[in-house]
C-alpha cells in the first residue's frame, strides 16, 4: 500500500514537471497537469515493465529511484501531449 502511495506522489510530481515540459495548451493548469502526471506515471511504469527496466517504486517495487523518476516524467509527458492532441480546438 505504501509504494501505490509513493507512486502516486512521484506521478504528480512528474504531472508538474511535464505540464512545465510541454506547451501548449496551458487551461489544465497546475492541479490538472499533476492528475494527468499520476495517470501518465502508471502508464510509464507499465511500460518500463513491458520493456524489462524496473522502475522502483511501479507495481510493487521496493524504492524510488532515478529510474523511476525519469520514467514517471517521460509517462507524464506522454499522456499530457496525447491528452492536448485530443482536446485540441479546431481553427
Amino acid at each position: 500500500m505504501l509504494n501505490i502511495i509513493a507512486w502516486i506522489v512521484l506521478g504528480a510530481i512528474a504531472g508538474y514537471i511535464a505540464g512545465m515540459l510541454v506547451k501548449g495548451d496551458e487551461r489544465w493548469g497546475i492541479i490538472g497537469h499533476i492528475v494527468l502526471g499520476i495517470v501518465g506515471a502508471f502508464v510509464g511504469g507499465f511500460i518500463a515493465l513491458q520493456l524489462g527496466l524496473e522502475p522502483g517504486a511501479a507495481f510493487g517495487g521496493d524504492k524510488i529511484s532515478i529510474v523511476s523518476i525519469v520514467v514517471a516524467v517521460v509517462g507524464a509527458v506522454i499522456v499530457v501531449a496525447v491528452v492536448n492532441m485530443l482536446t485540441r480546438r479546431r481553427v
